[in-house]
């Protein structure tokens, strides 16, 4: 009588499974991009401020992993310019670098003067009224106080143009070139007026789109993302801890 075969399995291959999800991913891999995904959000959005301290050992122990997934979405964020590492003295939250604002901002508005043109030139119906239903989504917004909801739909607003345009890939590389503006512009939305009068700049920019006027719509996201260079120095001023001056 042939002899059962045994259903134990190797311990290389046992080990192998419980170090992976079912993705095929290591879990140091997935834990080092969630940590590395919420500190980016968390820093983009200024929950964590331009020049506070940040513990490895904090994080690690918030989401019950060692530091080495911990260190890896650090040294990732350190990259993007986002923290800065100091061997001797600890982990910081970088400043944002008033030097590399400006070229960031005429980049990105390049390549958006050309979505929105080809947007009004490519828009159907339906994409339009999705564009409407975030633009009212800020309208609400905006009316709640809820600069985070507003931001988030201010995100989706752009996003989606891209995506009208047909190239959602220029939407991504903007979000690679604009993370320090991103923080800047965060600190601009409380200042008096500024969030209804991007309510009407994006007013202008669909109504471009709607009536297909292509040069339109490009005229009006120029003149949208214009005046985050106009605001440069006038929010400086009002956080100057925030910035850093250097060239």
């Amino acid at each position: 009588m042939p002899a059962r075969a045994s259903k134990k399995t190797d311990p290389t291959v046992r080990r192998t499974a419980a170090g992976t999800r079912r993705s095929g991913r290591p879990r140091a891999a997935t834990a080092a991009s969630r940590i590395y995904s919420d500190l980016r959000v968390e820093l983009v959005s200024l929950q964590r401020r331009p020049g506070e301290a940040i513990s490895e050992a904090q994080i690690a122990h918030s989401y019950g992993v060692s530091r080495t997934p911990v260190r890896e979405a650090i040294l990732k964020l350190s990259d993007e310019g986002l923290l800065e590492i100091y061997p001797q003295s600890g982990i910081f939250v970088s400043r944002i670098p008033v030097a590399a604002l400006p070229e960031a901002i005429i980049i990105r508005k390049a390549l958006e003067e050309t979505t929105a043109r080809l947007a009004a030139e490519r828009a159907t119906s339906s994409q339009i009224l999705a564009l409407q239903s975030i633009l009212e989504r800020q309208r609400e917004a905006s009316a709640a106080g809820d600069s985070d909801t507003f931001h988030q739909a201010d995100e989706m607003f752009h996003a989606t143009v891209a995506d009208v345009a047909g190239y959602p890939g220029i939407w991504k590389y903007i979000q690679q070139v604009k993370v320090h503006v991103d923080r800047y512009r965060r600190l601009t939305l409380p200042q008096r007026g500024r969030i209804a009068k991007v309510i009407v700049e994006h007013e202008a920019v669909l109504i471009a789109i709607e009536a297909h006027d292509a040069e339109g719509a490009r005229r009006a996201m120029e003149t949208h993302l214009e005046s985050l260079l106009e605001n440069i120095s006038a929010t400086q001023h009002i956080n100057p801890e925030y910035f850093d001056e250097r060239p």
